[in-house]
């Protein structure tokens, strides 16, 4: 495939049309502004309540060398919750689907809470 078909295939996936529907189907954040533009103007939001709170998130400031990368509200938390959930499952006392839907379970109620702490933004 060389260099030239992965720099084409990322063209791809970068235009506002592909990233917007990738974003909708899957949940994830939009990789580009454009594709949360483009969201925006579809009405996504406007019937998927809370679905563009992650996005607002990562657009509240600029980032800054030491703020690039994953930003997640509470994320510290959600990593203490996901590392005590995972010391569960290594010491015997949880499945692994026990400790990864009590994660589940416990991040959502952090991200709920980050969530109202930032609502105006």
């Amino acid at each position: 495939m060389g260099y030239k078909g992965v720099a084409e295939f990322l063209q791809f996936l970068t235009q506002p049309e592909i990233a917007a529907e990738w974003h909708q189907k899957t949940g994830y954040l939009p990789i580009t502004t454009a594709a949360y533009e483009l969201t925006k103007q579809q009405g996504f939001y406007d019937k998927n309540p809370g679905a563009d709170v992650a996005t607002r998130q990562m657009l509240n400031k600029p980032p800054l060398p030491y703020t690039k990368g994953l930003r997640l509200g509470n994320m510290p938390q959600i990593r203490t919750v996901v590392d005590e959930e995972l010391e569960g499952v290594w010491t015997g006392k949880k499945t692994p689907q026990q400790a990864l839907d009590t994660a589940v379970s416990r991040g959502d109620v952090l991200l709920r809470r980050f969530e109202q702490t930032n609502k105006a933004i």
